[in-house]
């Protein structure tokens, strides 16, 4: 597994002191690819209200807020940065529904396995793909995550990353996942039949060939989209029949 430097910078995104130096710099609130309003149709669709739901990589984010007063009612935020979760913690202390805690993803020891109905990553398994040791990282923050989902449970990963360089990553055998691609246009992006004027079609699955591609001949209607993989844990005595819907498979 390599190092994906495909939106990358200098900058250590893997790295506690970084974080910290920019949350110390900049506490004003930041949400990373997507807001809620835009990821609400999915987010409705594959996570009950009733989820126990794991945010990694949390910030400083409003999505988190957005999403209780949405209705959703267990919410549990991780970052790696002590200063941004102080500043949520302090933030949100009147809110039971929220909670914080300051975490390393590669590292989530302290909560027991299948503690999470769903997981939501908007991009810090990409900060993670950015840093040095994005071959170690990665895996193991992938894990992690598998490890606290329950069977039947979602991780919901939104990221810069096509196929080409996140399904490698997603589709090991020990995360039993059954994964479904959907594509968005970053924020801003306006054009006839494009997701901001439907809905519906941005609701449908993507369907990728036998390896877990893109076909060949798609072309994405904003080439800076973001894509969202929902993997779904399946239990340890379904068969194991392709993860990904297929081109030609019918979608329902």
């Amino acid at each position: 597994m390599q190092r994906d430097v495909s939106s990358c910078n200098t900058y250590n995104y893997g790295d506690a002191l970084y974080w910290d130096a920019r949350y110390v710099q900049d506490a004003l609130s930041f949400d990373w690819y997507q807001r809620y309003s835009s990821l609400r149709p999915f987010v409705r669709s594959f996570v009950p209200t009733s989820s126990r739901v794991l945010m990694v990589g949390c910030g400083n984010s409003l999505m988190s807020e957005d999403m209780v007063k949405d209705g959703y009612e267990d919410i549990m935020n991780v970052d790696i940065s002590s200063v941004a979760i102080e500043m949520m913690q302090t933030k949100y202390a009147s809110a039971p529904q929220l909670k914080y805690m300051q975490m390393d993803v590669r590292d989530m020891s302290y909560f027991a396995d299948e503690s999470f109905d769903t997981v939501i990553d908007k991009g810090t398994l990409d900060s993670l793909m950015c840093g040095n040791d994005a071959p170690l990282s990665a895996p193991r923050m992938l894990g992690e995550v598998s490890r606290l989902i329950k069977p039947g449970g979602t991780y919901f990963l939104i990221t810069y990353g096509d196929p080409k360089v996140r399904m490698p990553h997603l589709t090991r055998s020990a995360y039993n996942w059954k994964i479904s691609l959907y594509i968005i246009p970053r924020p801003g992006f306006k054009r006839p039949g494009s997701c901001s004027s439907s809905a519906k079609t941005c609701l449908e699955a993507i369907p990728m060939t036998s390896e877990g591609m893109l076909p060949h001949d798609y072309v994405l209607e904003d080439p800076d989209s973001h894509f969202i993989y929902i993997c779904n844990k399946k239990d340890e005595e379904v068969a194991q029949l392709p993860s990904y819907p297929l081109m030609g498979d019918v979608l329902y």
